[in-house]
């Protein structure tokens, strides 16, 4: 069952690995992502790759990308689309906005007016578009990639929590180290290595291994341990607004994503402590008291990780 699963991971990793170099772990993340059929929020600073990681892995997967660059001037319909005057039919007819892709890139999402972010929440959870009283389904898989930089915050509107939850998963980049630098200047030294992917993957593909990803199984002991672990943060002391049943079911179909990629039918709790910080971190809503002491909510995941005891038995 998983076997597939697995393979097509690794397909897609390898490809990927041929434009966006030195970051495995953020790969298999966002294939996670991918999997779970969530959305991704990249938080950081410009020219680290963010969009190359989003146009190679919708050529991986033979799909359509689209990149909305977020301004405070766009509209809602600049995302969703639509419906235009057709003089020849006397009719309005709907012209599609970006958002029907199969990868998303929302950059600089934190730029874009709360009423144009809006626009994308029913997207992002529903995965439809209305217009004029009117239902448009999205393709399959439908993935958005959004980024925001932590660093300038001039001219930007924070995301609402309600919109922080519609993402699986948040992810920081980083700096690649000198050996994955160096290796950047020789694979684009002579041409963009992103245009040069094959698709390995069909679309059908994708879709039928996020199916098979729900029937990883999820022992009473593993499931245990991720519950105590969400409701750990809603009586944490330096918690304002803990992790939502949302949340929890995100972190579920995470580990079984996370599980198969690697080839296994089974999660076991390193899953869960691999995918915690990322999955329920930008989730969380700290106490004023301890935004004053300079803590954040992924040290108190990790802490948690820490304090918890972790089921010896795994399946």
């Amino acid at each position: 069952m998983v076997t597939p699963v697995a393979d097509l991971g690794a397909r897609l990793a390898a490809t990927i690995t041929r434009a966006f170099i030195g970051q495995p772990t953020v790969i298999e993340l966002v294939l996670v992502a991918l999997l779970c059929e969530g959305h991704v929020l990249i938080d950081d600073v410009p020219g680290v790759g963010k969009t190359t990681l989003a146009r190679a892995l919708a050529q991986a997967i033979g799909g359509q990308f689209r990149r909305l660059q977020c301004t405070p001037d766009l509209l809602p319909s600049d995302i969703t689309g639509l419906m235009i005057y057709d003089q020849r039919s006397s009719d309005f007819v709907f012209h599609p906005g970006p958002i029907f892709s199969n990868v998303l890139l929302a950059d600089e999402l934190n730029r874009a007016t709360p009423r144009t972010q809006a626009a994308l929440l029913e997207a992002m959870q529903e995965r439809q578009v209305s217009i004029e009283g009117q239902t448009f389904p999205l393709p399959r898989p439908f993935l958005v990639i959004a980024t925001q930089n932590p660093v300038e915050l001039e001219g930007t509107f924070p995301l609402p929590e309600a919109q922080l939850d519609r993402f699986l998963l948040r992810v920081r980049l980083g700096y690649p180290d000198r050996a994955a630098e160096d290796a950047l200047l020789t694979r684009f030294q002579d041409a963009d290595p992103v245009a040069a992917i094959e698709p390995v993957a069909a679309l059908e593909e994708v879709v039928a291994a996020a199916r098979a990803c729900r029937l990883v199984a999820v022992s009473d002991d593993v499931r245990g341990y991720l519950l105590d672990l969400v409701r750990a943060t809603r009586a944490h002391e330096a918690i304002r607004l803990g992790a939502s049943p949302r949340a929890t079911l995100a972190l579920f179909q995470s580990v079984q994503a996370r599980a198969a990629l690697q080839g296994r039918d089974y999660v076991i709790p390193d899953d869960v402590k691999a995918l915690a910080i990322p999955v329920l971190s930008h989730r969380l809503i700290l106490s004023p008291e301890a935004q004053l002491r300079g803590r954040d909510a992924e040290q108190i995941v990790a802490e948690l990780l820490d304090t918890l005891p972790v089921p010896v038995e795994s399946r």
